[in-house]
């Protein structure tokens, strides 16, 4: 039995790592076996060069650098984590995966499309997400609860007008392919958030269960 794979994409400081660990709850309570993980990362190749990408200074990388080392963890990830706990029947939920790299290295970075979604198609193969939660809220606001948050933060030095575009690449991807993506409205309370995400998921499964 294949499992489930769901990803969750959006700007910085939407609020995907609470409402992932709150979705894993949901699905263990509904007796599904639920795998998180994270990108880049989710295997130990994959977290090496983690390190590379999400600390230091903005400069560090050119756009291409920063989609060939997203493609590469990926491909460790796929291979060592996501494809064998759903060949496993697992329910995988993934904090950012291949809309990331579309938005943030293609759509920001400038990176042409037809190039970067070759690579993808390498990488990726057939392994495509059953559902994306795209959650998003105004770039300032996010920009401000990360900055609060700490941490990593290599990308959220990238100021505004970058983030402004990355925005504008998961609205867009939501539009391009509607009966994947689904735009969750991060602006609100977190249990708010939490409420419309697992609606939306419950309306998504009995869809799935119906075709």
């Amino acid at each position: 039995m294949s499992g489930i794979f769901i990803t969750f994409e959006g700007v910085e400081g939407a609020g995907k790592s609470t409402q992932i660990s709150t979705l894993a709850s949901w699905f263990a309570d509904v007796d599904h076996d639920v795998l998180t993980t994270r990108e880049p990362g989710g295997a130990p190749q994959a977290e090496q060069v983690r390190q590379l990408l999400v600390t230091g200074d903005t400069d560090n990388w050119t756009d291409i650098s920063e989609c060939l080392l997203m493609n590469a963890a990926r491909a460790e990830h796929l291979a060592r984590t996501i494809r064998p706990a759903l060949d496993a029947g697992k329910t995988v939920l993934c904090d950012r995966f291949m809309d990331s790299t579309r938005a943030y290295q293609g759509g920001a970075g400038g990176i042409d499309m037809s190039s970067l979604l070759q690579i993808e198609a390498a990488v990726v193969g057939s392994t495509i997400p059953d559902l994306t939660l795209i959650f998003d809220l105004p770039v300032a606001a996010g920009l401000e609860r990360a900055r609060v948050r700490g941490g990593e933060d290599r990308f959220e030095k990238k100021g505004v007008k970058y983030h402004e575009k990355v925005r504008a690449s998961f609205l867009s991807i939501a539009k391009n392919e509607p009966e994947r993506c689904r735009v969750i409205n991060a602006d609100q309370s977190p249990d708010n958030v939490s409420m419309e995400m697992v609606s939306c998921i419950e309306a998504w499964l009995a869809e799935r269960a119906g075709s």
